[in-house]
């Protein structure tokens, strides 16, 4: 059976030690978010995660969801998990107080939404989906359907979607074909089909609220041309209770190859009624705000992934016997050294170790510079945060949705056959994982993003974002003697990272294919020298806090330890791949089709 045991004390480092989380007091509506009130939230999470969610992971994998004339039912246990996750208020965590949310800062849910991924990503999918229709009203909604909608969002009795994808179109949405007509009243009759909706019909709530891309009769080519719709399955009562059934409706749902119990659904639209989110022909920037959402949620699925995945790795590595250590017995009590005392394993656990925490400082640091684009009261400050985070956006989502399927891999590889079977439930994390690279923008799509989008924004203004404070931060420590094992890989890493960037800037201007060639390299690259900065100051927190004595001493010289491997075995992944993004785009474009 597998375990998980919610990273409650990696957490805390994170967000008090490397972070500095207290801080965010300082803005707006955050003012009784204390060391206190944070910790105790997550206390409480964790407990959810591992003694509600977590143990219906692999029953409802199993079991997965039943379709029945239009009609979806969640495996067993996933209603009543799903009813004390709400009477909990943790569907309200970081929504506004208005609508009856907790208002806690967007990084405590980050760090919430990490632990729910990890106990169980199909049933955390029905509520994250959610949270991503409330923040596409809650910013582009008329102020009639925020009161209508979201206070049944925020306390989890309605459920929401993200309508997109149809047969013919998933990245290229400018194609899509479903059309809005305008009703007489302000409604509009909505037709179309759309594919790949998870969460589309389920047993969990009383109403599920599609956001829903159409164009209008009058719309403009492409995607200029795309409006956004919130279309109900049962139509709200102006007293907000739920009334007649709308025609949108669910045609089947889809046998995949992971997240078995969250249902992906085919939603076909007959003329179902729908409102207006936004201006006409602007749903594509609305959208979006529930995309970036999606697109930091997907990114936690993998780092939740990441994490329950190298728990069960090192569980069994600690509890496998199997052969003597090379460098003689080290168990003698026992008929065989527990696995663990293998090179190869260890190199296994240490990149899932080493990774997984970085990833976690990165995605954490992603969520805090969020909550300041949103509330800092100097507009220049919020700009430079929502510039930080446009930027990060893609690379967390792509690496860390990479490496939570390569470290779910890993820890079948150390469990051996008994990894391949289902009985040990660590192969469902493969499976699980494996779909967070493709969907909200497949990773090939978000390494397009940062370099054909991000690196020449504002003429490199959000690339100036990370680049200063990395320089800054070098200058800063590179005379510190207990530094240097751990700046200088950084330093060699970053100055190899701002040529790549250069030059691959320079060839796309002369040949865009350039820029495509180089996308996924240059977006890895970046991601592991992003990891080494985190990694650095995850250090100086360290040994902050083993020259004051306060704390596990074990835990912080863990600390150390961990980053020497990551310095030492992962980020040189950075020249190999600064080579590939050095060779250019002929390699992959100068075959002809006739080649392959």
């Amino acid at each position: 059976m597998p375990v998980y045991s919610p990273p409650l004390e990696n957490i805390r480092f994170i967000l008090h030690d490397v972070l500095g989380a207290e801080s965010l007091t300082a803005l707006p509506g955050y003012e009784e978010v204390s060391v206190d009130l944070i910790d105790q939230i997550l206390e409480e999470g964790g407990k959810i995660c591992e003694e509600v969610l977590f143990p219906l992971n692999q029953s409802g994998d199993q079991e997965g969801c039943h379709f029945d004339d239009g009609n979806v039912k969640t495996p067993k246990g996933f209603k009543e998990a799903y009813d004390t996750f709400v009477e909990g208020g943790w569907t309200g965590l970081a929504c506004h107080p208005e609508y009856g949310g907790m208002g806690m800062p967007t990084l405590i849910g980050t760090a919430m939404k990490e632990m729910i991924c990890s106990a169980n990503m199909s049933l955390g999918m029905y509520p994250g989906l959610s949270y991503g229709a409330y923040e596409a009203i809650h910013k582009f909604g008329s102020e009639e359907l925020k009161n209508l909608y979201l206070p049944k969002l925020v306390d989890g009795s309605w459920s929401g979607t993200m309508c997109l994808t149809e047969a013919h179109c998933g990245t290229d949405l400018g194609l899509i074909k479903s059309k809005a007509v305008p009703n007489k009243d302000d409604s509009y009759n909505i037709t179309g089909t759309k594919i790949f909706i998870s969460a589309g019909e389920h047993d969990l709530t009383e109403n599920i609220i599609h956001l829903v891309l159409a164009k209008l009769p009058d719309a403009p080519e492409g995607v200029r041309g795309i409006s956004l719709f919130v279309v109900p399955k049962f139509i709200p009562k102006d007293d907000g209770e739920i009334g007649d059934r709308n025609t949108i409706n669910c045609g089947s749902i889809e046998h995949k190859m992971g997240i078995n119990a969250n249902a992906t659904c085919v939603m076909n639209l007959d003329e179902a009624r729908g409102w207006l989110v936004g201006e006409p022909h602007k749903g594509l920037r609305a959208m979006f705000a529930f995309m970036n959402d999606a697109r930091l949620g997907v990114a936690m699925q993998g780092l939740g992934i990441a994490e329950v995945a190298y728990q069960n790795g090192l569980a069994y590595a600690k509890d496998r016997l199997q052969m003597r250590s090379l460098t003689g017995v080290k168990f003698p009590d026992k008929p065989a050294d527990p696995i663990i005392v293998h090179p190869d394993v260890r190199r296994m656990l240490l990149l899932s170790k080493s990774v997984t925490e970085g990833a976690r400082a990165l995605s954490y640091w992603v969520g805090m510079e969020l909550d300041i684009s949103l509330h800092h009261e100097d507009e220049a400050e919020r700009q430079r945060a929502d510039d930080l985070v446009a930027l990060l956006t893609p690379i967390i989502k792509a690496y860390q949705t990479d490496m939570g399927f390569e470290i779910a891999n890993h820890t079948i590889q150390i469990h051996g056959g008994h990894g391949y079977i289902a009985e040990y439930g660590v192969e469902q994390y493969a499976r699980d994982a494996r779909i967070a690279m493709i969907y909200e923008g497949t990773n090939g799509i978000q390494a397009l993003d940062l370099i054909g989008r991000k690196m020449g924004q504002g003429f490199g203004r959000l690339l100036r974002r990370f680049f200063h404070p990395v320089s800054d931060f070098i200058a800063a420590h590179q005379e510190d003697e207990t530094m240097q094992e751990f700046i200088f890989p950084l330093a060699k890493s970053f100055a190899k990272l701002q040529q790549a960037t250069a030059i691959t800037a320079q060839k796309a201007l002369k040949n865009p294919d350039e820029a495509g060639a180089a996308s996924v390299d240059y977006l890895r690259q970046f991601a592991l020298v992003a990891l080494a900065f985190m990694w650095c100051k995850m250090v100086i927190a360290a040994q902050a806090k083993l020259e004051s004595g306060e704390g596990d001493k074990k835990f912080y010289e863990s600390k150390i330890t961990t980053a020497r491997f990551f310095m030492a075995r992962v980020l040189p992944e950075t020249d190999a791949r600064f080579k590939m993004v050095m060779a250019g785009a002929d390699t992959v474009m100068a075959p002809s089709e006739d080649d392959f």
